[in-house]
């Protein structure tokens, strides 16, 4: 009896002009239960609000797609230049059907590397190829199941983080959901507040308005006011019956109007009646104050696995806030004014991806 030929994987990069092709990568993410950073609309979405171009690997079998590999191509005059897997994703790195498709990936990454002058590749998730440095410690993510319906989504938060949504409820704020530009003004105007106060350069306002055009359907703003001032804001995606609070923020005065606990709530309700079943809440930094709020709320943290490989002889990429070289930037950039760390952080953010 003859033994069964074994067929080799080949490697192709993704032609983006090619609507056809985008498709069918979309449609492996989907029946691979790939996250929303895998797919070819959220690089696309990244690089029309950013710049970064769109990249990417398909592993092939006769034809068939065995594996796939998002990539954003990082260029910085600060942070140097990076493939990363995910751009500004939370997620997606290598996804395929099994070790051969995932080591032609790596491989292929590796090689694009060298070719095009990359110091690195990084990897947000997904299996950890051979020889490839990795971590569990330093992020986690939270999910958990929407309720049943609003009292019981109310009620499935801890007492305390409780009793602040119930505070929140009673200054009687209004809430909007929404795409229009007056969406987009009243998140930017929330969210610019407070990663400058965070220290953070902000991210373009490009990049918001390209990925409500990148997910038509899947995204959108939810605001809450007093009176005409929005006080919070977060954008959000809908991918794989989860909603994702993903940029959000408040000014000043939302701490004091419970602001942002009324949005997250209200975001609860809300994605239950548009059909979502779970909440993900995203990644924070271990220990660090939002993965403190999240286990307030109940929910448990997921250490997320990363990996890197760097080139020889290259410095490995260093974007982590908490590192204690970064630790002066911040408090300098936390003093500026607002319209000043508008005005240069986009450029600084886009190559934070």
């Amino acid at each position: 009896m003859n033994a069964p030929v074994k067929t080799a994987t080949s490697l192709r990069a993704l032609d983006f002009r090619d609507a056809a092709e985008v498709r069918r990568i979309e449609s492996f993410v989907a029946e691979s239960g790939g996250s929303l950073f895998h797919r070819p609309a959220w690089l696309l979405g990244v690089q029309a609000g950013t710049g970064q171009r769109a990249a990417g690997l398909v592993a092939e079998q006769l034809g068939t797609v065995t594996g796939w590999l998002p990539l954003t191509e990082v260029r910085s005059a600060l942070f140097g230049k990076a493939l990363v897997s995910s751009g500004f994703g939370v997620a997606g790195g290598v996804l395929a059907c099994g070790d051969e498709a995932t080591r032609a990936l790596a491989e292929g990454a590796q090689s694009h590397a060298l070719r095009a002058g990359f110091a690195g590749i990084e990897l947000r998730g997904g299996p950890v190829p051979e020889g490839w440095e990795s971590w569990s410690d330093k992020h986690c993510g939270f999910e958990r199941a929407l309720a049943a319906d609003d009292e019981a989504e109310l009620l499935a938060i801890p007492r305390k983080a409780r009793a602040e949504v119930r505070k929140g409820l009673t200054f009687g704020h209004r809430v909007t959901i929404g795409r229009d530009p007056n969406d987009l003004a009243a998140h930017y105007a929330c969210y610019s507040a407070s990663v400058r106060n965070l220290g953070t350069p902000v991210f373009p306002r490009a990049l918001f308005r390209a990925m409500l055009e990148a997910f038509p359907e899947s995204s959108d703003i939810l605001t809450v006011w007093a009176g005409e001032t929005p006080l919070a804001s977060v954008l959000n995606f809908y991918h794989g019956g989860a909603v994702m609070p993903f940029w959000g923020g408040g000014v000043f005065e939302a701490r004091g109007a419970r602001a942002n606990e009324v949005m997250y709530y209200e975001l609860m309700l809300h994605a239950r009646r548009q059909g979502m079943s779970r909440f993900d809440f995203g990644r924070s930094k271990t220990g660090s104050g939002p993965f403190s709020f999240k286990k307030n709320w109940g929910f448990d943290p997921q250490p997320l696995t990363y990996a890197a490989w760097t080139a020889p002889g290259a410095p490995a990429r260093n974007i982590d806030p908490t590192d204690a070289s970064y630790s002066r930037k911040i408090e300098l950039w936390k003093k500026l004014p607002l319209p000043i760390a508008n005005t240069l952080g986009p450029w600084i953010a886009r190559g934070l991806a």
